[in-house]
């Protein structure tokens, strides 16, 4: 079908296309409406779109479609004026000043939704999955539902226009089409664009099918009208005896796309397809529609499997009819529909059918809940699990569906990302690669600089500036920063990667240091791991960070005497402590004892003990995450402790300090510690975005001493956090 835009001259506008453009307004919506155009005409001069067409005949042709669904006069008017906002500058403000802030909302929100180009531009992504997400956003982006009518309107305008243009765009645009704006419009139950989305779409996506299928249906042409003549003649008959006085009977519209999706789905020749040859009755009241059905079988032969109540239980959008095949007389299959003329509104209108714009004394109260129950319907998105096959997909995908828990922003590609609602640009980041979330250093929204913690909305576009090296910030475990839980765990992860890195490098040196010792350099060390039981050189070197491989111990693995040699008596002394129900005291029972260096255990910190291999029982707080995988991996080797009588000397303890960089600062907490007289054996310190991060190793006597320091330390000028490592 054609616009009849397309004939129109620039200087007016014929009476036929009027009256369609105005048809269901008021005198006064008719003038406003003609006024738009007189203005959009001012605006938008000459230029054309990337289509081809020009702007204004593109906005008429739109608003045409919209007035032919009834929409009310901003609909249309956003329609029109869809382009405005490319042409004057602060387009918002002067079209909320001259036509309302309806008006100006809707343009507003057609601007934002209008380059958006995924499917061409997100190379070597899921291209359904890209449609599902933009399918999503179009609808969480539009607050007012209008937006995507008027989106879909648009669409089905420029379909219309390439139908008669050639275009090199045009095999994408209809690709897009389908994926996109078809099962949009299905959603919205807008039946009347579907269709037409899809078979202009499906005639440049597969011409030669579209072309096949359409020789087939003209062959047979003037037999399937006499076939539906005869059909209908009898049906209006038999209707009429059976007391439905008022039905419509009629040939339903054949559709190309739908007839081939059909065959595909179902593996049919064209003769198989049941609906190539289709009647619709419409009715008055539901219970004749079930008269109507008893008619048609008593006619013709119902087929066994091919009959759907969508009434008694109607799809996700509400869509209700019967549904039902029957043999007829030749032998072949005819397709009837059965409904009201409520449901037919809605089948051919969808959300359209239901529009009642709340303007005073206009809309009656139920009408109001009806609308409002309609919208309700529409943000649950129910239908969507009629176009999913897998259960389990779909449970996934509605789970993630919810839109007020869900935002839609985009990357400079093109791509489109789903956010759970209050993410920031670090989730963004860590959202679209790993690694881009580990080197994320700033960011850009709609390109401003936004700080890493600003929450994103729907609609934007998010760009995100990134180093070439290097990790995140502690800071970014801070509240504020990160708001997905996935993201919290990849930074997690990767500073408990470094802690392990760290870690397998003080191991490495201290068994490389054993082996010189030894004056077994030349040793091979997966082979040496093994012996002492671990499953290579890594799992040893993590073991000897933790205090579970001692000295002893390599050098009994080095001269090949047992392991079990260089832990003389310890397990013996283990069994017979918790027999006789005693406990290990640190420095009691002739027994080799450390402090954990991970954890640095001081009094009265709960402690408890790790029997290791060659350097008797390694010490450590209850708490520390080594001794607990310790822990985990070798039940048989925890052992209890206790402080006991706390023996005189020092222990050795890690203090975390945060504060704002300044001069001066390393200084001043030097000397705190000194008037407290406490030593520090190591310190080290970095700065980063003004706030210096300092780690300080001190040696104390009591945790009494350490709640006096951590006190002392935080009342010293820019410190904003102390704790102990």
């Amino acid at each position: 079908m054609v616009s009849v835009v397309h004939a129109l001259p620039d200087s007016g506008i014929d009476a036929a296309t009027l009256d369609r453009l105005t048809q269901g307004l008021p005198e006064a919506g008719a003038g406003r409406l003609l006024a738009a155009v007189d203005f959009a005409r001012e605006v938008y001069g000459d230029a054309k779109l990337g289509s081809g067409e020009t702007a204004l005949a593109h906005g008429l042709g739109a608003a045409l479609i919209l007035a032919g669904l009834n929409l009310d006069l901003d609909s249309r008017l956003a329609a029109l004026l869809f382009a405005v906002p490319d042409f004057l500058p602060q387009a918002r403000e002067k079209l909320a000043g001259q036509w309302g802030e309806s008006l100006a909302l809707l343009v507003d929100g057609l601007y934002r939704l209008k380059n958006l180009k995924p499917l061409n531009l997100a190379s070597g992504q899921n291209i359904a999955a890209q449609a599902e997400i933009l399918r999503k956003m179009l609808l969480a982006l539009s607050t007012d539902i209008r937006v995507v009518m008027v989106r879909l309107a648009s669409r089905t305008q420029t379909l219309r226009f390439l139908t008669y243009h050639e275009s090199p765009e045009r095999a994408e645009i209809a690709r897009e089409s389908l994926e996109i704006y078809a099962p949009l419009a299905n959603r919205l139950g807008v039946w009347q664009i579907k269709w037409e989305i899809e078979d202009l779409s499906f005639r440049f996506t597969e011409p030669d099918t579209y072309k096949k299928i359409a020789r087939q249906l003209d062959e047979r042409r003037q037999e399937r009208e006499a076939f539906i003549s005869n059909a209908v003649a009898r049906l209006e008959a038999e209707l009429a005896k059976a007391g439905i006085a008022h039905a419509e009977v009629y040939g339903r519209p054949k559709h190309i796309y739908s007839i081939w999706n059909k065959m595909r789905q179902k593996h049919l020749d064209f003769e198989q397809v049941y609906d190539v040859r289709a009647l619709r009755i419409i009715v008055d009241e539901v219970r004749d529609c079930y008269t109507a059905l008893g008619v048609v079988h008593a006619l013709w032969q119902p087929i066994h499997g091919e009959f759907d109540d969508y009434i008694s239980h109607p799809k996700g959008n509400f869509y209700r009819s019967l549904h039902t095949a029957v043999i007829a007389e030749d032998g072949r299959a005819l397709e009837v529909q059965i409904r009201t003329q409520e449901m037919h509104r809605h089948a051919e209108l969808g959300i359209a059918a239901h529009w009642r714009y709340k303007e005073a004394g206009n809309t009656p109260a139920k009408a109001d809940s009806s609308y409002d129950d309609k919208i309700a319907w529409l943000r649950q998105l129910l239908s969507w699990r009629d176009e999913i096959t897998d259960s389990a997909v779909w449970v996934e995908q509605f789970k993630r569906a919810a839109l007020d828990d869900t935002i839609y922003v985009v990357t400079p590609q093109g791509r489109v990302i789903d956010l759970p609602k209050g993410a920031t640009p670090l989730d963004f980041a860590y959202r679209v690669h790993t690694d881009l979330g580990h080197r994320c250093r700033g960011a850009k929204v709609d390109g401003q600089l936004v700080p890493l913690n600003t929450p994103l909305a729907s609609g934007q576009q998010v760009e995100i500036i990134a180093a070439k090296s290097g990790g995140p910030s502690r800071d970014w475990l801070n509240p504020g920063y990160l708001f997905s839980s996935r993201a919290r765990q990849k930074v997690k992860a990767w500073f408990s990667a470094q802690q392990e890195a760290e870690m397998l490098a003080a191991g490495r040196a201290f068994v490389l240091k054993e082996l010189q010792r030894d004056g077994a350099t030349q040793a091979n060390l997966d082979e040496l791991a093994r012996k002492l039981g671990f499953k290579n050189s890594d799992a040893l070197f993590l073991a000897a960070a933790r205090d579970e491989v001692g000295p002893r111990a390599i050098e009994a693995a080095v001269k090949g005497a047992p392991v079990a040699e260089a832990v003389p008596e310890i397990l013996t002394h283990r069994a017979k402590a918790q027999s006789s129900g005693q406990i290990l005291v640190v420095g009691v029972d002739k027994l080799m004892t450390q402090l954990g260096r991970c954890c640095k255990p001081v009094p009265p910190d709960a402690i408890a003990g790790f029997v290791t291999r060659g350097r008797g029982v390694s010490v450590h707080r209850v708490e520390c995450p080594n001794f607990r995988n310790m822990a985990a991996r070798n039940p048989e080797r925890v052992i209890d402790a206790t402080w006991g009588n706390q023996r005189e000397g020092s222990y050795a303890c890690d203090l975390f300090i945060e504060a704002a960089d300044r001069q001066g600062l390393l200084r001043d907490i030097s000397e705190a510690l000194s008037k407290e007289k406490v030593n520090v054996t190591a310190v080290k310190t970095r700065s980063k975005g003004g706030v210096a991060h300092m780690s300080f190793t001190v040696e104390l006597g009591s945790a009494a001493q350490l709640q006096k320091i951590l006190s002392v330390l935080g009342e010293i000028g820019g410190v904003s956090r102390v704790s102990r490592g």
